[in-house]
């Protein structure tokens, strides 16, 4: 036996053993438009997984991880999905700062906050987007300037946080070289969320959800070693954690989608559905799409084993979230006409069904994480070569 059938079967078994009892309920809860469902449960769970190893698996051993290799890192995404565990809670700081800060951050830095992400004892998220600065993120005008004391002090405004919430910190990209444009003069900083100066308000989606949030910093502070890289390096480091966010948890996610598909089949099988020829093709083009999907991920690992996944990822990203978008609106088709009607009483607030949540919900994929026209600049600038975008 390989040592990375050995370690998935060492993961799959101590998934059946230990989401039992008080965890077996976690089972398939959480996860996009549904990050509200049992949250303090999949937080405990979170906390039990770090107790018995199983968190941060391929991060190096010396900053608290296993160590595991890109394909053992694949084995166990693919596992934990397969097993229905619960969405995780502590994503953003394990598959996007913490690998950004074993790359990037001094031994302070990594000292001090690689451990409490290990633990699940701090939850991150994310500071990118701002009202004008949505995908485009070298329209940032968030800022951010020295003190006296050198500590840094922000004002300006996130929108669309997951998760700002629940987080105890936010690593955030401002700008601090006065007059400064685009990519230059911004600084990737990692800001405590609980002090004066910051105001987080959740946005309601139509989902009824809401785990997007407006986070306002109005004088907030950070340490003056809070800054990851060189003061106006900013660009350079969120590139990096955007690459890893195109990870190897990928690999999981795909498993997710093939039972979101192979339900839908079923469901179009029972109500009669199937037998519409045209709801067959687009079936069996759903089906086509999921193995370009994992194709594309596959490729991409590549990428990962060098450190991050280059701008080739940009391509799984905007696959893999159109092809998702669609089959949300092939789950309103395989429905009909009822789908469009939501549960409850008249005048209460309405409650979806699953394929409900998947249409309203997977109309953001195109958007978040870079939206499908950003990522097309990427694709063409930084992997075919073309000329840059004219801007005004």
């Amino acid at each position: 036996m390989s040592s990375v059938e050995e370690f998935r079967t060492e993961i799959r078994g101590w998934l059946a053993a230990n989401l039992t009892g008080a965890f077996a309920d976690l089972r398939g809860r959480g996860g996009p438009g549904r990050e509200h469902e049992a949250f303090a449960e999949r937080l405990a769970w979170e906390r039990h997984m770090a107790a018995e190893g199983w968190t941060c698996v391929g991060w190096p051993e010396e900053h608290g991880g296993r160590g595991a290799t890109i394909e053992q890192q694949v084995a166990f995404h693919e596992e934990y999905a397969l097993a229905d565990a619960p969405a995780r809670v502590n994503h953003i700081g394990e598959q996007l700062l913490g690998p950004t800060l074993v790359a990037f951050g001094t031994p302070g830095q990594r000292a001090r906050f690689l451990p409490p992400i290990v633990a699940a004892e701090e939850l991150w998220c994310q500071g990118y987007s701002e009202p004008d600065a949505g995908s485009d993120l070298a329209n940032v005008r968030t800022r951010a300037e020295r003190d006296d004391g050198g500590d840094w002090v922000i004002t300006g405004q996130k929108t669309w946080t997951s998760l700002a919430h629940d987080a105890q910190w936010c690593f955030v990209v401002a700008r601090t070289e006065a007059g400064s444009t685009r990519h230059a003069g911004l600084s990737y900083l990692l800001v405590p969320l609980d002090q004066p100066g910051v105001e987080i308000r959740p946005i309601q989606q139509l989902t009824g959800t809401c785990e997007f949030n407006e986070v306002f910093f109005d004088g907030a502070r950070t340490e003056a070693e809070h800054i990851v890289g060189a003061p106006g390096d900013g660009w350079r480091i969120a590139m990096a954690t955007l690459g890893f966010e195109r990870g190897v948890s990928t690999l999981g996610q795909q498993v997710g989608f093939r039972r979101e598909l192979e339900a839908l089949i079923g469901l179009a099988r029972r109500n009669g559905a199937a037998d519409d020829p045209l709801i067959r093709d687009r079936l069996a083009r759903a089906w086509t799409g999921l193995e370009t999907i994992r194709c594309n991920a596959l490729r991409m690992l590549d990428g990962v084993a060098a450190g991050a996944p280059g701008p080739e990822a940009s391509i799984g990203k905007i696959f893999w979230a159109t092809w998702h978008r669609e089959l949300g609106e092939l789950a309103m088709s395989v429905l009909g006409a009822g789908g469009t009607v939501a549960a409850g009483e008249p005048g209460e607030p309405y409650d979806l069904d699953d394929w409900q949540r998947l249409f309203l919900f997977s109309r953001s994929d195109t958007i978040y994480a870079g939206s499908n026209e950003i990522q097309r600049n990427i694709i063409a600038e930084r992997v075919l070569g073309l000329p840059k975008e004219v801007r005004p």
